[in-house]
């Protein structure tokens, strides 16, 4: 981290977090980003994975969490700080971090700053100091309830998101509460649905099957279907652009909303509603994890987008 090792083209980041997540983060940062150079990766546990590939990456790195990092040499050259912990973490290490300056990107549930969605809603937030990712399950499907929504009023929005067993690690399973909560929430802020629910699935199979999400809005009858697909198609090309591999799995369907249904999702009485269902599958990149592996890999892409985004930013005010 000293001034003769790193490239002044390239603005210094950290991720904090030496799990699937954040070593994945550090390995995508190192093969495909020219903006961005990983000045260190943080832990708690010294055993770790990460820590270990970090070292043999000649990456600075820390066991003892954020107080370990901000006592690195050249923290103060950090700009930008991912957290791949979890939310209770996030918390403490937002209290900790946000007086030095840095932009923090949120990978866990904690949804202290702004949901971003970069396909959606990252350029209304390039100025804050804590922009929040908000789920994988919202980073797979809000784009879609958004493009949807371009084009007509969506009264409901529910996603179902199936992932791996196998690609739950600890942080995950310990957030299934928060991430149900963030991600209604984003599905009515970023999506702009009147009301959204959402449901996270630990699919067991073997062999382990890839990232799996199920899109359904509830829209008015009258809604010009011809536009909704097209919508639909260009924001998956537009998520696709940092996700290679995010598409959409079958053709959009349309379908009459039943009474049955109406009551059940406790939908207001009125004309008759259509019911636009979007199925989607997200393919690792297979950088650190395995391909199916989906759910975290729209995670570290995504925030690699925000922070590719904010550093050219940066340094064209330089420039």
């Amino acid at each position: 981290m000293t001034d003769s090792q790193r490239p002044r083209t390239k603005v210094p980041i950290a991720v904090i977090g030496s799990g699937n997540i954040g070593t994945d983060l550090m390995i995508k940062v190192m093969r495909l980003s020219e903006r961005l150079e990983v000045a260190a990766l943080v832990g708690i546990d010294p055993e770790s994975d990460g820590l270990a590939r970090a070292k043999r990456l000649n990456v600075a790195t820390t066991a003892e969490g954020v107080r370990g990092l901000m006592k690195l040499p050249g923290f103060e050259e950090v700009q930008i700080i991912f957290d791949a912990t979890s939310a209770a973490s996030h918390v403490r290490n937002s209290a900790l971090l946000a007086p030095r300056g840095k932009l923090l990107i949120d990978l866990t549930p904690a949804a202290l700053g702004p949901f971003v969605i970069p396909a959606v809603n990252l350029d209304e937030h390039l100025g804050v100091a804590n922009i929040n990712m908000v789920t994988c399950g919202g980073q797979a499907t809000i784009p879609i309830v958004a493009a949807v929504s371009a084009i007509t009023r969506v009264h409901y929005a529910e996603i179902v998101a199936s992932i791996a067993s196998r690609s739950a690690g600890p942080g995950t399973r310990a957030n299934i509460d928060e991430f149900t909560e963030t991600t209604s929430r984003a599905i009515e802020i970023v999506g702009r649905a009147r009301r959204g629910k959402a449901i996270i699935i630990l699919n067991p199979a073997e062999p382990p099957l890839i990232m799996r999400d199920t899109v359904l809005c509830i829209t008015d009858t009258d809604t010009d279907r011809d536009a909704v697909c097209k919508s639909v198609a260009q924001m998956v090309d537009s998520v696709a652009a940092y996700v290679p591999g995010y598409r959409l799995k079958q053709a959009v369907q349309f379908s009459p909303v039943s009474a049955d249904a109406r009551i059940r999702l406790n939908l207001d009485p009125g004309p008759d509603l259509l019911k636009v269902s979007v199925f989607i599958e997200v393919e690792g990149a297979a950088h650190y994890l395995p391909a199916y592996a989906g759910n975290l890999d729209i995670m570290t892409s995504a925030a690699m987008q925000v922070a590719e985004t904010v550093a050219a930013r940066r340094q064209d005010m330089v420039a």
